[in-house]
């Protein structure tokens, strides 16, 4: 039986854990030659060990200019064409306005929306037409959660850079779509710096707005990636996939 992605080359940044490992490990199931990215060396090694040699993982920071130029070069020496790109690294960091620093609002801006709109520009050459591009925004951009003024921004920003890149690729052939998660179990809560106690009312918080009541799983954010990359998605160009139990829906 055909698989989805055969024979395709498919490139996933911040892939080494969370939504990206998943989404890694359903599109080497349907057939397609994986490169997955990540910056911290414990997750990129976990990361080799559970694809066991299925998928290529490299390190690359996602907010480098310079390591973002030299991936896309890697890519185009060794295959010459990149038919999904699945931008997928971020970080997410909560504070009021009130407390929330410069540095914190340069760090989500730089992961979050410079990386994933330079990692698009060195895709240009490499995606033909069939291709198609994935971001990962958020839930968060639709809707005023406290605490999340810059997280939020910067998913906005990147679902005004989808649309933009669907309007500007669309001659060519390239589809350019984004998910926008709610609440997905992934270690990026672990991240935020939030105390264990903290973190743990926050997400009671958030699951009490999802009508299905509970937190997504990361295999379930994949599942959406992969229809957006595949041809079952040929004629969805520029829109933003919630997948959120129904958190902005209902």
């Amino acid at each position: 039986m055909t698989k989805k992605l055969d024979g395709k080359i498919a490139l996933i940044t911040g892939g080494t854990t969370g939504i990206g490992l998943a989404t890694a490990k359903r599109f080497v199931d349907e057939g397609a030659t994986v490169l997955v990215t990540g910056r911290n060396p414990k997750t990129l090694e976990i990361a080799r060990a559970e694809l066991s040699g299925r998928a290529e993982v490299i390190a690359s920071d996602a907010s480098d200019p310079a390591a973002i130029s030299a991936l896309f070069e890697q890519v185009q020496a060794r295959y010459g064409k990149l038919d999904v790109l699945f931008l997928n690294a971020g970080i997410a960091r909560f504070a009021p306005i009130s407390d929330a620093s410069v540095d914190e609002f340069d760090a989500i801006f730089n992961v979050n929306v410079k990386g994933p709109w330079l990692a698009l520009q060195k895709a240009l050459p490499l995606l033909k037409a069939g291709s198609s591009v994935v971001f990962n925004t958020s839930v968060v951009n639709q809707v005023g959660m406290p605490g999340a003024s810059i997280y939020g921004a910067s998913k906005a920003a990147l679902r005004s850079i989808v649309r933009t890149a669907a309007a500007e690729l669309s001659a060519a052939g390239v589809r350019v779509n984004a998910v926008a998660p709610g609440p997905i179990e992934t270690p990026i809560y672990g991240k935020t710096g939030m105390p264990q106690a903290q973190l743990d009312e926050f997400a009671g918080a958030v699951v009490s707005q999802v009508p299905l009541g509970r937190m997504g799983r990361p295999d379930e954010l994949a599942s959406a990636v992969l229809f957006l990359a595949s041809d079952e998605a040929s004629f969805i160009q520029g829109v933003e996939l919630a997948v959120d139990g129904g958190m902005t829906q209902v």
